[in-house]
């Protein structure tokens, strides 16, 4: 059975809204008479939730409201959610670099966060020296730390810089040094908040391995929060969802990046509101999705998955219509086309009182990277309506071919399934 390392039990933390001047201060006596007399905190039991689009009506808002989680020794959790979720507030507490309003939080074991470019690292030390600094704060001593001395360097690649202060770093730089040190320095729980977006993609690559390494070979726990969903599927074995400062769901990644994904859907999926387009309107699309197989909503796809896109479209008149076809281009992120679907090549006789129309593709090819769609329809050989570039979606960089190796994204459009014979 599995230790359990880090446990929250109904954690929330509140803000005062506003400058903090002598408002705050009377705030602050009255918690004190209150506590004095033995009842209840008094603001607790106000404060608005942590919604930015809504105007507040209070001057306090809950940042983080009753949280309860456990994680395992040797999980990878995925934290992810909208900016203002309160992922960053949440790893802070964690961190102890702030202290919850109430709730508890259990752990067990040395801690090593990287949770912005430049916590943990003195500007005026060099390189080296905040190396010994961070492991001596973490309870290390100086002979265990210089025996990972070379390692946490080769690692970061800095040693052409690492008797430099680190004012002078880069913030690539920066964060390499970081988290060479957070993961070479023997921490029991590592926490990292997006600082890996500021790292080049050769780099984020190392470091996800790195993460992925940790956990399986040495056991140790990793709580990462990332906008990228490709990261987060890749190396996580579960996620948590956070909304308004609240736990959406916990459960498999991919399930709560779907979740992620429906409740957050882009505007262009909404294909109805797009104003850049060309065409007579005979037909307008109204709405599309791109989703793998008995999945609700998914914008990220596996190669050799089945994939279903489907579109939705009204019609203005169906009458003397002789032909139509709905085209689907599939473009990368340098905006080559890379794949292109037609209901006319395949002699499919369109029903457009239906409204739908649905493409399947078997064993999907596309290799990893960023794709969209260009969206088309003609109708008695006239331009009904043509869209570019919506649609968006992400195929995850995983190991399709079973041999311990993952096939890494920008190494061609395709993905072809193959042998060897010598």
């Amino acid at each position: 059975m599995s230790l359990t390392v880090i446990k929250v039990e109904n954690l929330s933390k509140q803000y005062r809204l506003g400058e903090v001047g002598a408002g705050s201060m009377r705030d602050d006596f009255i918690r004190w008479r209150y506590r004095m007399m033995g009842r209840e905190d008094p603001f607790l039991t106000i404060g608005d939730e942590n919604d930015r689009t809504v105007k507040s009506t209070s001057k306090y808002v809950w940042a983080l409201k009753d949280i309860n989680f456990e994680v395992k020794q040797g999980e990878i959790l995925g934290i992810i959610g909208r900016n203002g979720a309160g992922k960053s507030t949440l790893l802070k507490i964690l961190s102890r670099t702030t202290g919850p309003t109430v709730g508890s939080v259990k752990i067990k074991g040395r801690i090593a966060s990287l949770l912005e470019v430049g916590t943990g690292f003195h500007s005026e030390l060099s390189g080296r020296e905040n190396i010994y600094l961070n492991g001596a704060i973490m309870g290390m001593r100086k002979h265990e730390i210089t025996k990972k001395l070379d390692e946490i360097i080769d690692f970061a690649g800095v040693e052409k810089y690492i008797d430099t202060p680190v004012k002078r770093y880069s913030s690539g730089m920066y964060v390499r040094l970081a988290f060479g040190v957070a993961a070479h320095l023997d921490p029991d729980i590592m926490i990292l908040d997006e600082v890996l977006s500021v790292g080049d993609a050769e780099f984020q690559k190392k470091a996800l391995g790195k993460m992925k390494d940790v956990s399986t070979r040495d056991g140790r726990t990793v709580l990462f929060v990332s906008h990228n969903m490709v990261a987060i599927q890749n190396i996580c074995q579960k996620a948590m969802l956070l909304g308004n400062g609240r736990v959406k769901e916990i459960g498999e990644t991919g399930n709560i990046i779907n979740k992620y994904f429906s409740i957050n859907k882009k505007k262009s999926l909404v294909l109805s509101e797009i104003n850049e387009r060309t065409g007579n309107s005979r037909l307008t699309f109204t709405r599309g999705t791109i989703k793998t197989k008995n999945s609700e909503f998914n914008s990220v796809i596996d190669t050799f998955s089945d994939v279903i896109i489907e579109l939705e479209f009204v019609t203005e008149i169906l009458d003397g219509i002789r032909d139509a076809r709905i085209d689907i281009g599939i473009n990368n992120n340098a905006g080559d086309r890379v794949a292109w679907l037609s209901s006319d090549t395949i002699g499919h006789t369109l029903d457009l009182s239906n409204g739908k129309i649905k493409f399947c593709i078997a064993d999907f090819p596309i290799a990893p990277g960023d794709y969209d769609c260009n969206l088309y329809c003609e109708i008695n050989k006239e331009v009904a309506d043509w869209i570019e570039n919506v649609l968006e979606f992400t195929v995850t960089e995983k190991d399709y071919y079973k041999t311990g190796k993952f096939v890494p994204s920008n190494q061609g459009d395709l993905l072809l399934n193959y042998s060897v014979v010598l």
